[in-house]
Parts: structure tokens; C-alpha cells; sequence
């Protein structure tokens, strides 16, 4: 769904995040989810670090689409602008800079959420989260 959207300009914002929940966020939920599997955690526990990571998984491509515009290469370590030049819909051509980074902030306290209650236990996982949305690179 990806590649066949580059171009298109009629591509809505269910779409974008079917995107990239089906990759940035599914990526993060296999790392996440695997290693508490691993651990042996309950269903409800693997449901609530799923939508952790489905959550942080969206908010670091808006913040990725959001740093593509507004970084230069040599902050990025990477070419910036690539998203335009392939004409690919983004959260800031849809939303706007503004709301792309007020919606990153709520989808990671949406994320954090998640991790109630699990204070000490969980204390990697929001410093993953905080990162994301801090990050300039």
C-alpha cells in the first residue's frame, strides 16, 4: 500500500495510518510484545504493550515526517525532503506541522497510558517513548 501511494495525492489519513501501523508500529509491537512473550506476561499485559507500541509506532513516523521537513540533512544523517521528492503523502501534508505534533504528543501519552501501573517495570519503555517525540534526528 505504500509504494502504490507514492504519487497519488487522493491518499486520506486512514490509509496513511493503515501504512504505517502495518509498518513502523508493527515492527515496534513484535520487538515489544515478543520479549514480554518471552517473559511470560499476561494477555492483558501483551494487549496493553501491543497498543504501546502500535502508538509509539505511529508518533515516530509523524515525528520522521515532521523531521523531513524541518531538519536539515546533516541533523538527520540522512537526505531530507526524500518524502517530497517522492511525492508521498505525509501527517504534515495532511494535518499540517502543527497538529502532526500535537497528534504525536497524544498518541505517546496514549502510549504511556498503557504502561499504569507497571511504574519501575516500565521505566525503559517510557523513556522510549519521551525520546520520540524529543528527538531531532
Amino acid at each position: 500500500v505504500d509504494l502504490e501511494s507514492e504519487g497519488k495525492s487522493d491518499v486520506d489519513i486512514s490509509t496513511l495510518n493503515y501504512i504505517h501501523t502495518h509498518k513502523t508500529g508493527a515492527l515496534l509491537e513484535a520487538s515489544v510484545v515478543s520479549g514480554a512473550m518471552l517473559a511470560g506476561a499476561s494477555s492483558d499485559l501483551l494487549e496493553r504493550l501491543s497498543q504501546y507500541a502500535k502508538n509509539i509506532g505511529l508518533a515516530f513516523q509523524i515525528v520522521d515526517d515532521i523531521l523531513d521537513i524541518t531538519a536539515t540533512s546533516e541533523e538527520l544523517g540522512k537526505t531530507s525532503g526524500k518524502d517530497a521528492q517522492a511525492q508521498k503523502v505525509t501527517y504534515p501534508s495532511l494535518w499540517g506541522i502543527e497538529k502532526s505534533k500535537q497528534e504525536s504528543k497524544a498518541l505517546i501519552e496514549q502510549a504511556k497510558a498503557q504502561l499504569e501501573g507497571y511504574e519501575e517495570a516500565a521505566k525503559p519503555l517510557l523513556a522510549i517513548a519521551d525520546f520520540i517525540t524529543a528527538r531531532s534526528y
